[in-house]
């Protein structure tokens, strides 16, 4: 059986504003963010093959800091789709061709999260073991209010069993494939997340909280608030050493 990551980078971050390079090859600590994410790939024992969706033009660049910065695990490189659900259904398709006939687990993830950690990857695997699948959430920490079309509030669910669903979601190859298929034959090409076809399609799901800061690097705040957070984890090894 293998593990796989399935990082998604096709995104050309309009978001961001960033005028030169799209937002996962911005430099965060001089290292690029996508960087940042797939180390933590790389080094978590766990973690078999890693595969990226990639914005096409970027594929040059991208390999050559793979190269510079030692990322092992990278067996595929293909490129982005249209929509952020073909771009994983790209790297799903290239998971499937590393995997062969081997059972496998992927671990679907933005290239623009970096604030994970290895363990959050192995309590990813261990809850598809377990489960069938894997939803890492985020705790909430505010109310939360659903509103009509007229923005009325018309339910305000418990903060207790509210989240906020996250990367990554995990899930088992051949079902995950099974159902991006089934779904790209009807027609639909765009939905939000894995999280969100999988259940359109009736498979139950369960989730797992992930750390606080796991945001996905989507504008400036994103980026300061990541730097932020870098830079207390970094001050924090000093004082703690």
């Amino acid at each position: 059986m293998r593990n796989i990551g399935v990082i998604f980078a096709g995104g050309v971050g309009s978001r961001m504003h960033s005028k030169d390079r799209p937002k996962q090859f911005l430099e965060i600590f001089n290292k690029p963010i996508i960087i940042h994410t797939l180390e933590h790939f790389e080094n978590n024992d766990d973690i078999d093959d890693v595969v990226i969706a990639s914005v096409e033009e970027w594929i040059p660049y991208l390999e050559k800091l793979i190269e510079k910065y030692s990322i092992k695990k990278v067996r595929k490189i293909v490129p982005g789709g249209e929509t952020g659900q073909l771009s994983i259904y790209n790297g799903l398709n290239a998971a499937k061709e590393v995997a062969g006939d081997e059972d496998a687990i992927v671990l679907i993830h933005d290239g623009v999260r970096p604030l994970i950690n290895p363990e959050l990857l192995s309590r990813n695997i261990e809850c598809v073991k377990k489960h069938g699948c894997c939803i890492t959430a985020g705790i909430v920490k505010e109310t939360i209010v659903v509103v009509d079309d007229d923005n009325k509030i018309v339910e305000v669910p418990s903060r207790a069993h509210s989240r906020v669903a996250k990367a990554p979601q995990s899930f088992w190859l051949n079902e995950i494939l099974e159902v991006q298929n089934k779904a790209i034959s009807q027609g639909m090409t765009n939905a939000i997340d894995s999280c969100t076809l999988m259940k359109e399609y009736g498979h139950e799901l369960f989730m797992i909280d992930g750390p606080y800061e796991n945001i996905k690097i989507t504008t400036p705040d994103d980026f300061f608030t990541m730097r932020a957070v870098l830079e207390a984890k970094e001050n924090e090894q000093i004082y703690i050493s």
